[in-house]
């Protein structure tokens, strides 16, 4: 019988975590209508997103989580880049970013120091990742190590896949 208590205590916990609403740290976009890309500058060239998906990470220079990313959203670039556009966006100053070189970003880059974006996306904490569908619709949003609710390479090819 106690064994059965803690069989039933144990898978009780265990469909209560699957249950727990993801964490954000932004207002949810999510299948909304995504604000528009604002920028100051372009890091590097700035890319074409007609007809494509957009993802968008908010970072910083000094944000450990936020690098420790970089090189998923490296691979997300190469992987899919003929029908995804990955974009960098830090509120720093032009010099901060451009001398950024560990993890080296492979991506394009850009920065908006007044963080008109970021605002009205209310991002209280980074790195923020949202996926932008060809039609402007946000089909993925949040912090992108959240256990439990990362953002992997089979996330964004089903989200490829299925918003085309």
């Amino acid at each position: 019988m106690k064994n059965l208590l803690l069989v039933i205590l144990f898978v009780g916990i265990g469909v209560s975590g699957f249950a727990q609403k993801k964490q954000m740290w932004a207002k949810s976009f999510l299948n909304k209508k995504a604000p528009e890309l604002v920028v100051e500058k372009w890091i590097t060239q700035q890319p074409d997103v007609k007809g494509k998906f957009v993802l968008i990470d908010f970072w910083a220079t000094w944000c450990g989580p936020c690098r420790k990313a970089i090189p998923e959203m490296n691979h997300f670039h190469k992987k899919f880049g003929d029908k995804l556009v990955v974009i960098g966006l830090s509120k720093e100053k032009e010099d901060k970013v451009r001398n950024f070189a560990n993890p080296k970003i492979e991506y394009f880059s850009a920065i908006d120091p007044k963080g008109r974006m970021a605002r009205e996306l209310e991002i209280k904490g980074i790195p923020h990742v949202i996926l932008i569908d060809p039609q402007g619709i946000v089909r993925w949003e949040g912090f992108p190590g959240l256990k439990g609710h990362e953002l992997t390479e089979e996330v964004v090819g089903k989200i490829l896949k299925e918003f085309k």
